[in-house]
C-alpha cells in the first residue's frame, strides 16, 4: 500500500500547474486590471500594411534639401518694430546643409507609424497635434527603426532658415511672402464661418503658398517643436554655427503660427515654448534627416 501510495503521490505533483489549479476549485487564474485607462492598448491602427509602405514611401519623398548657408536670424527690419524681446537681438547664423519636411507631419503619417491619431481635428491628410514633444521623440524613434533612416526634429536656427527661404529667401515677414492670407492658416481665415461659435479649425497641409524652397504651412496650421530647450536670452551668446540650445530649462522651443494665431504670432522669427509633456490642438512637428 506505501508503494501505491508513494506512486499516486508522485504522479499528482508531477501534474502540470494548470491542470492542479483548474482541478482546485478556490485556485482561479488572476487577471490584473490596469487601474489608469490611458494605459490600456489602444486601438490598433485601420491603415493596411500596403498603405503604411506608400505613406512612408511619401513622407521620405517629400523631404527637400537645404543648402547650408549664413543667414541674419532673429527680429530683423522685415519682423516689423514691434518684435518682442526674446526675438532679439539679430545675429549672424551659419547653418551645415539638411533635408526639412515639404509639410508638417500628417494625421495618416502619424497613425502609420504609431497606430493611433491623437488629433482634435481629425482628417488624413491634416497635420497632426495633441502630440507633447516626448511624444514626438518616440514617433521618430520608431520611425527611424521603420525606415532605417535618421529623422530628427530640426533646430530652432534650422527652422527659421527654412522658413526664410534658405539661400533663396526673398526677405519676407512670413514664410512664403508679405500676405499672411496668402500663406498661412491663422485666426482670420481658419474658423468656420458658418458656425455661431467657431472652433479654429486645422486644415489639410499644402494648401497655401509655399516658400521660395517650397514649403508649406511653416505661417500657420500648427505650431511646430523644435529641438531646442527654450531661453529667450539664447540669442545673445548662442554660437554662430550649427547652433542647438542643449541646457536643460522648463519649455522646448514651439516654432511658426497656428490655426488661431494673431498675424504677428505667424511671422519667421516668432518663439515660442512649451514643457515637453505639453498636448495642444495648436501643436505638430515638422521632420529633418
Amino acid at each position: 500500500m506505501k508503494r501505491i501510495h508513494s506512486i499516486l503521490l508522485v504522479m499528482a505533483l508531477a501534474l502540470p500547474t494548470s491542470v492542479c489549479m483548474a482541478q482546485d476549485p478556490i485556485s482561479k487564474p488572476v487577471i490584473i486590471k490596469d487601474p489608469n485607462p490611458v494605459n490600456k492598448p489602444k486601438r490598433k491602427s485601420g491603415i493596411s500594411k500596403a498603405d503604411k509602405e506608400r505613406i512612408l514611401h511619401n513622407l521620405i519623398n517629400n523631404m527637400v534639401w537645404v543648402e547650408g548657408g549664413t543667414f541674419t536670424m532673429g527680429a530683423t527690419s522685415e519682423q516689423g518694430s514691434d518684435a518682442l524681446d526674446w526675438q532679439k537681438p539679430v545675429h549672424q547664423v551659419t547653418l551645415s546643409s539638411f533635408s526639412i519636411g515639404k509639410y508638417e507631419v500628417t494625421q495618416e503619417e502619424w497613425e502609420a507609424v504609431m497606430g493611433s491619431n491623437p488629433s482634435k481635428f481629425k482628417g488624413a491628410k491634416r497635420p497632426v497635434e495633441r502630440v507633447s514633444w516626448d511624444d514626438c521623440q518616440e514617433f521618430i524613434r520608431k520611425l527611424n527603426a521603420l525606415t532605417g533612416k535618421r529623422f530628427r526634429l530640426p533646430t530652432e536656427a534650422e527652422w527659421e532658415f527654412a522658413a526664410r527661404g534658405g539661400n533663396l529667401s526673398q526677405g519676407y515677414m512670413y514664410a512664403g511672402g508679405n500676405s499672411i492670407d496668402s500663406v498661412a492658416w491663422y485666426n482670420e481665415n481658419s474658423y468656420n464661418k458658418g458656425s455661431n461659435s467657431p472652433d479654429y479649425e486645422t486644415h489639410p497641409v499644402g494648401q497655401k503658398q509655399s516658400n521660395e524652397l517650397g514649403l508649406y504651412d511653416m505661417a500657420g496650421n500648427v505650431k511646430e517643436w523644435c529641438q531646442d530647450w527654450y531661453d529667450s536670452s539664447y540669442y545673445g551668446r548662442s554660437p554662430s554655427t550649427n547652433p542647438v540650445n542643449n541646457a536643460s530649462a522648463y519649455g522646448r522651443v514651439n516654432r511658426g503660427g497656428c490655426r488661431y494665431c494673431l498675424a504677428g504670432g505667424c511671422r519667421v522669427s516668432n518663439r515660442g515654448n512649451y514643457a515637453p509633456s505639453h498636448r495642444g490642438d495648436d501643436l505638430g512637428l515638422r521632420l529633418v534627416l
